[in-house]
């Protein structure tokens, strides 16, 4: 991998918008540790001086970290999040200066006899749409985010593409404007096996469960949530001023 030797922009300038960009592109992730020092300067065909002072800036900047006696890091930055406020996730990532992104692993009609959480009464008999779906900030797995809502009125997710902002697909082309939460609460609880998999963690890491249920200006259901939010990479704020 070669720099432009001959271009204006210093050397070290352009080997830390190379790294700035894998580590945007997800090449590097939030917590890996990227090459060492000798690495980088084979692999850049440079000196370690101008290796040296690009990763100086980025852990100026904030990017990465060192971590004495094991390397550099890029540093795990974590998503603040307003308790007080309904914050969609791609909103939350916005407002952090993260990129969202969104994988959807599950999408299907449950018939509401096999619904066996504790807020059924909520749907009222009705069969329920469940999107199960893991939310990604800059390329980095956050949350898997568990919805239910009941099919009579939202029966058009089985169809439409869920790689955004939900919330504003329901205000943009159906007019579903969201109201308040209710019944909102967060645990503390240890990932299993599959949360791990998905989350690109360890079994038994530390996860908050988010559970709400999101209601229109109307008052009407919009869906029941549970979301399994990373420990390390996650924080919930309260401002009572």
């Amino acid at each position: 991998m070669n720099l432009n030797t001959s271009s204006d922009i210093p050397l070290f300038e352009q080997l830390k918008n190379d790294l700035l960009e894998q580590i945007k592109k997800g090449i590097y992730i939030s917590g890996q540790q990227i090459p060492t020092e000798t690495e980088l300067s084979e692999l850049y065909h440079v000196s370690r001086i101008t290796i040296r002072r690009a990763i100086t800036e980025l852990c100026n900047e904030g990017v990465l970290v060192k971590k004495q006696g094991k390397g550099t890091f890029v540093k795990e930055r974590k998503i603040f999040r307003k308790l007080e406020h309904t914050l969609s996730f791609s909103d939350a990532c916005k407002a952090n200066q993260m990129e969202a992104s969104t994988i959807v692993t599950k999408r299907e009609v449950i018939p509401h006899e096999q619904y066996h959480l504790d807020n059924a009464g909520v749907f009222e008999g009705d069969s329920i749409v469940y999107i199960q779906r893991i939310r990604y900030a800059d390329a980095t797995p956050i949350m898997i985010e568990n919805n239910y809502y009941p099919c009579h009125k939202f029966s058009f997710l089985l169809t439409e593409p869920l790689d955004g902002s939900l919330y504003q697909l329901f205000r943009e082309k159906y007019d579903i404007c969201i109201g308040c939460s209710q019944n909102s609460y967060i645990d503390a609880v240890k990932a299993s096996t599959e949360q791990a998999n998905l989350l690109h963690i360890s079994p038994g890491d530390p996860l908050f469960l988010f559970h709400t249920e999101m209601y229109d200006i109307h008052n009407e259901l919009i869906h029941v949530g549970y979301e399994y939010i990373c420990g390390s990479k996650y924080r919930f704020c309260y401002d009572n001023s």
